[in-house]
């Protein structure tokens, strides 16, 4: 068994077709179906079922497929330690973010980061701070930007604070209370609004903040993405509650400060494992402390 037969049985496993995963690996399908035979006649037990039509893993290569992962990712791994003690940052930083981060300007700091070291491949996952924080701990993302309300910080990684920001309320054009300086919450409660999926950290936020105040909304657009729930703002379908920041990047549309407003924290965190070097190197970069300094982090609540 080796490294190569591993990454064509993850090919054919990501691509369910043995042409893509040949042309995916840089090998004609002949040398790549002849090398998983060889493994699978070595293991005693077929990984793939192949009919005309269909590839799909069996009970044998849904068993062998994780492991084969984290061989590959310790050999990646591996080549990126010895680079790093050589004193070159190689591999790949996996970045997760919330498309309304503005505590830092990402773009930003992956351009500086991506001079700094060329030989780093980057990834950038947009999503929920939830399924961010679920990501660092199992591995699939290096660090990852998130926004979370007022509490403890998330259980089972290593983060720092970057900062607290207070929402605004975000209006359709020609809206009645465009152009007011500030309102309170109670005197949106009448409103339709539009907002992130009951449960997630982005309504929490506000809906700790109407709950406090004593008051009831009705929220009839659950939306999963900013953008589309400034699109339904736009359309008049509601009003939303979003950083002032990212709001900033909508001129056309207006927005009032709230008295009693959701808050929100933005938190940087990653693995509580050694991180790779290039996610070290991005750490340093952003002066993170390293993982022995805010191990605290790892008391906090579920996100």
């Amino acid at each position: 068994m080796d490294l190569q037969q591993m990454r064509y049985v993850v090919a054919v496993a990501e691509t369910r077709n043995f042409t893509r995963a040949a042309e995916q690996c840089l090998v004609v399908q002949s040398a790549l179906s002849h090398q998983i035979a060889r493994l699978e006649r070595e293991l005693g037990a077929r990984l793939f079922e192949r009919t005309s039509r269909r590839v799909r893993l069996t009970a044998a290569g849904e068993a062998f497929l994780p492991a084969a992962r984290q061989s590959l990712e310790a050999a990646d791994r591996a080549r990126a330690e010895v680079a790093a003690a050589a004193g070159v940052i190689r591999g790949r930083l996996a970045v997760g973010t919330i498309p309304t981060v503005t505590a830092v300007d990402l773009p930003g700091a992956l351009k500086r980061f991506h001079v700094r070291h060329r030989e780093v491949g980057i990834t950038l996952r947009s999503g929920a701070s939830e399924e961010l924080v679920e990501g660092v701990r199992q591995g699939r993302l290096d660090v990852a930007f998130l926004g979370l309300p007022p509490g403890p910080r998330p259980r089972g990684v290593h983060g720092r604070e970057l900062g607290r920001g207070r929402l605004v309320a975000v209006l359709p054009p020609d809206h009645p209370l465009a152009g007011r300086e500030k309102v309170g919450l109670e005197r949106l409660a009448d409103e339709t609004f539009v907002d992130f999926p009951s449960g997630t950290a982005g309504r929490v936020q506000s809906d700790n903040a109407f709950a406090g105040a004593g008051v009831r909304r009705e929220v009839a657009f659950e939306i999963t993405s900013p953008g589309s729930m400034v699109q339904l703002i736009r359309l008049g379908l509601g009003i939303g509650m979003l950083p002032t920041g990212f709001v900033s990047e909508y001129p056309d549309l207006p927005f009032v400060e709230v008295r009693d407003a959701p808050t929100r924290v933005e938190h940087l965190v990653w693995s509580g494992a050694r991180p790779s070097p290039a996610a070290a190197a991005f750490l340093a970069m952003l002066d993170a402390p390293g993982p022995e300094a805010s191990a605290g982090g790892e008391g906090g609540a579920q996100p």
